[in-house]
């Protein structure tokens, strides 16, 4: 699936084809409120972090749902750190 994300580290939009499989991606259906994260995704070395609203899915390099714990608090901070 095509997908525009935001890379921090380059500081643009980029179009990403990305498979969501069971396998690599943790979703996150408990209670969350609008704009709480939705889903985290390890993509290509990185991870790709979704919010439940409008804006675009954040792709940090060097993490992985392993690292972080699988945990939506540690992907909301990281999305507060590059926003």
């Amino acid at each position: 699936m095509k997908l525009t994300v935001y890379n921090p580290q380059k500081g643009r939009l980029e179009t990403l084809d990305v498979a969501f499989t069971t396998e690599n991606t943790t979703w996150f259906k408990d209670g969350g409120k609008a704009g709480d994260v939705l889903s985290v995704t390890d993509y290509n070395g990185g991870l790709l972090i979704k919010n439940d609203d409008y804006s675009y899915p954040i792709w940090v390099y060097d993490l992985s749902r392993a690292a972080i714990g699988y945990s939506r608090e540690k992907a909301k901070q990281i999305v507060q750190e590059h926003n």
